[in-house]
């Protein structure tokens, strides 16, 4: 298994390298945005049809920009987890149609604000849920799904921490309903939600 594992990161760095290697020298900002035409691009991992990694592509995509109550994010890290895997091989109910950008959690900088929101200022630090999407430079998502990072937490600690973290605050509170003085068994602790579980359960 081990040896297996190496052989598929080398595989993963072999194909970012590739598709790297397709993208044209000039028009880069500094940002890492490029501007074709009049439309600004961005860069962004999209699963060309379900199946293995060789179905990932690294890819350019119009940059979006925030809608009424969204706020547009510079992503700085971005969340892999049980279900992008699911996704990716299309082993859910109702799976999206292909290409799409997969990833459902990110952090990173605040870019823009779209109209009406309030409580957030360009440059905050912050982690978002998206619906889709969160693999590239650029997300775009609405303000009640945003939360700012606490200054002692780093981006890659921030962008996996959104789902699994609610989904073990939900299984706890709302599903099995713990209170105060109760007692939780956490067992087979070797996953994000499980983890969570047992820190959500101490506080």
């Amino acid at each position: 298994m081990a040896k297996e594992g190496v052989e598929k990161a080398e595989e993963t760095e072999q194909m970012i390298e590739k598709e790297a290697g397709k993208e044209p020298a000039e028009g880069g900002g500094g940002d890492g945005s490029h501007r074709l035409g009049d439309a600004q691009e961005m860069r962004a991992v999209v699963l060309a049809g379900f199946g293995g990694l060789n179905k990932l592509r690294l890819s350019r995509k119009t940059m979006p920009e925030p809608q009424d109550g969204e706020l547009k994010i510079r992503v700085k890290a971005c969340g892999l987890n049980f279900i992008d895997l699911m996704v990716r091989q299309g082993n859910i109910d109702n799976p999206p149609k292909t290409p799409l950008v997969p990833g459902f959690e990110c952090s990173g900088i605040v870019e823009a604000l779209g109209d009406s929101v309030k409580g957030y200022e360009i440059g905050d630090r912050v982690m978002a849920f998206v619906n889709y999407n969160a693999w590239a430079e650029v997300v775009c998502t609405p303000v009640e799904f945003v939360y700012k990072i606490p200054d002692d937490m780093s981006f890659s600690e921030a962008a996996a921490f959104p789902m699994n973290f609610v989904t073990a605050y939900v299984m706890l509170f709302e599903v099995a309903n713990l209170r105060e003085g109760m007692s939780v068994l956490v067992h087979s602790a070797g996953g994000g939600v499980v983890s969570q579980l047992f820190v959500t359960s101490l506080l």
